[in-house]
This record gives structure tokens, C-alpha cells and sequence, in this order.
């Protein structure tokens, strides 16, 4: 049973990261899709942005490993892998898709003129600073 939750922290690590950005990313892409049809020029800014939310599936990729190396080397748990795959998967994936919807309120708001890039890029990292405490949590975990 150990084993079982170790391997299902693992996979969920992975799974969840990567639902959050796959979820973020397209509502940001989205609102983009239809930002081109107002101001194609801003193209750039909209790319950015749409880009920002893959970065919680590259935190749990990277936590993914990190957890597994610790798993197989007998430093943690499957209990204790179970815990944290879980805490830093659900972490990533709400903080994806809430950063998905920050950039996309941006991605409208450059399409109607207003300069709010820097801004939705600060808004933005607020999500993704959980994302971050969650991969220092998978790293300190023993």
C-alpha cells in the first residue's frame, strides 16, 4: 500500500501541474485568439502572456523529480510522497489556472488600448509565487 501512494503522489504531482497550465494557458490563448482580431499589432504581448500559466506544469515536472529521486533513494515516503505530490500538484493547478484568468483579463485590456502589460505581468505573479512555495516545499520535504 506504501507503495501504491508513493507512485500515486508522483503521478498526480505531474498530472495536476499539468492540468492547471493546460487549463491556464488556453484561457489565456483564447482571449488572445480574439485580441487579434482588435489589435494584431500587439501580438507579442499577447504571446507573453499566454505563455505565463506553462509554468506551473514546469514546476511539477521538475518537483516530479526531484520527489522521485528522494522516493527511490528511500529518503521519503510513499505516505510522505503521497502528501506532497498531492499539496504541490493542487497548488500548481489552481494557481495555473487563476494566473490563465489574470492574463486574459490583461490580453483584453491591451486589445482595447490600455497599457497594462506591466501590470497584468506583476498581477500575474501573485498566482504563480504558490506554484513556487509549493515546488520549495516538494525540494525541503525528507
Amino acid at each position: 500500500m506504501e507503495q501504491v501512494l508513493g507512485y500515486l503522489g508522483l503521478g498526480l504531482v505531474l498530472a495536476l501541474a499539468g492540468i492547471g497550465s493546460s487549463i491556464g494557458t488556453t484561457t489565456a490563448g483564447n482571449a488572445a485568439e480574439g485580441a487579434l482580431k482588435k489589435k494584431p499589432e500587439a501580438s507579442g504581448s499577447y504571446m507573453v502572456l499566454s505563455a505565463l500559466p506553462a509554468t506551473q506544469g514546469i514546476y511539477g515536472f521538475v518537483a516530479f523529480f526531484i520527489m522521485l529521486g528522494k522516493y527511490a533513494g528511500g529518503t521519503i515516503s510513499g505516505a510522505l510522497c503521497f502528501g506532497v505530490g498531492v499539496s504541490v500538484g493542487l497548488a500548481c493547478m489552481i494557481s495555473g489556472i487563476r494566473q490563465g484568468q489574470v492574463c486574459a483579463n490583461g490580453i483584453v485590456g491591451v486589445s482595447q488600448g490600455h497599457n497594462v502589460f506591466t501590470n497584468t505581468l506583476i498581477y500575474a505573479a501573485l498566482p504563480e509565487f504558490y506554484a513556487i512555495l509549493g515546488l520549495v516545499g516538494a525540494i525541503m520535504a525528507r
